[in-house]
């Protein structure tokens, strides 16, 4: 656990006024804020973008997660706000100036924009010290910056290491701390945790998390684990097929989201077919209570309906048969198939049935979104 951070910056003192370390009253670094605007990538004169029209607004000091399935260009998209992928259309600015877009193009290394990449990409030959330095190099005071965000990711007595002798979760920390030495104006953050085993995974991202709001630093996360962007983000923007289809809280995602495949996608979404008749859709579960998901959404007839596993029971019965049985110790998973052989999945509290038992599935949630077929 990074422990030593209050101690760290109680001690650090303030940098002069105009540097890349001026202080908020409240003592967090400054920070600033990532705009970008109707953005598109292509390779090698394809005309198929890798993004397409991209726009994003990150305020100051705010946690935003990209997430999207692996090829929807999420990597791309912030390899472009690094400074390392050119874009073709569109524009990048970070604190209200324009580091790429049209003829404008600042180098990565005065974007002030930080980067903790999957593998870390730590240099193996050089120790854990020289390797936080990169950053530094003819910047002076760089060795008490250096064993300052050592100690920050809890790495202080590490320096002399060289990183093959490190530990993944180990190696994840100095890369946070390289990136963070320089000062940056904005942390990236590409996959950061997917290369570690489960528990140190949880444990690394709960460290990186806090670090990352007590320095009060804007980030951008991207990754495919919609646990992970929920855990990090204070909003989440949902990507697929180069195109951002929304953004918002995890709660909005979850709860309203804008599309069936973002329903889907975001958690367990069963998609049916429905007929929608005065605020009630007729579906192979029954009538269910129905809501549109915009003020110009369908009224009645032909739909699709989304529902959780969560809105969902299994109970004693003969219209379904389960087919599938997973156990998670915390909850049930069962995988449930209806006489008409439609498959659902239904999340329980208890291992009441088994594969082969004949049950009925109920649905106990409040009302499920539709949208037109």
């Amino acid at each position: 656990m990074f422990g030593t951070l209050d101690t760290v910056l109680a001690r650090r003192q303030p940098s002069p006024v105009g540097s890349p370390a001026d202080r908020h009253g409240d003592g967090r670094a400054a920070s600033s804020a990532v705009t970008i605007a109707d953005v598109s990538v292509t390779f090698g004169g394809s005309d198929d973008a890798v993004v397409r029209s991209a726009s994003l607004d990150v305020p100051a000091g705010q946690v935003v997660s990209l997430l999207g399935p692996s090829g929807c260009g999420k990597t791309t998209l912030l390899r472009s706000i690094a400074g390392l992928q050119r874009i073709s259309s569109g524009s990048i600015a970070v604190d209200g100036v324009t580091v790429a877009g049209g003829k404008t193009f600042v180098a990565p290394e005065r974007r002030r924009v930080g980067m903790v990449f999957q593998d870390g990409a730590l240099f193996p030959h050089l120790t854990v010290e020289q390797n936080v330095a990169f950053g530094l190099r003819g910047r002076s005071g760089g060795a008490e910056r250096v064993a300052e965000v050592l100690e920050l990711v809890d790495m202080g007595g590490f320096g002399d290491r060289l990183p093959g002798t490190l530990s993944g979760g180990q190696k994840q920390r100095v890369a946070v701390a390289r990136a963070l030495a320089p000062e940056p104006a904005v942390l990236l953050l590409d996959e950061p945790f997917s290369a570690l085993d489960a528990g140190l995974r949880v444990q690394v991202r709960r460290d990186v998390k806090r670090l990352i709001a007590r320095l009060g630093i804007t980030t951008i996360v991207v990754t495919h684990d919609q646990e992970e962007a929920f855990a990090l983000g204070e909003r989440v923007a949902v990507m697929s097929g180069g195109s951002i289809q929304q953004v918002g809280t995890p709660t909005e995602l979850y709860e309203q989201p804008s599309t069936p495949w973002v329903a889907e996608f975001m958690g367990e979404g069963i998609r049916l077919a429905g007929q929608l008749d005065d605020g009630r859709v007729t579906t192979s579960l029954g009538q269910l209570p129905a809501r549109t998901t915009n003020s110009a959404g369908p009224t009645s007839g032909a739909v699709d309906v989304i529902i959780r596993p969560e809105q969902l029971v299994v109970e004693a019965g003969s219209e379904a048969k389960v087919v599938d049985v997973e156990y998670y110790g915390h909850d049930v998973r069962y995988d449930v198939e209806l006489r008409g052989g439609h498959l659902l999945s239904v999340r329980a509290l208890r291992a009441d049935f088994a594969v082969g038992d004949e049950v009925n599935v109920v649905f106990a949630g409040a009302d499920v979104p539709v949208w037109p077929r």
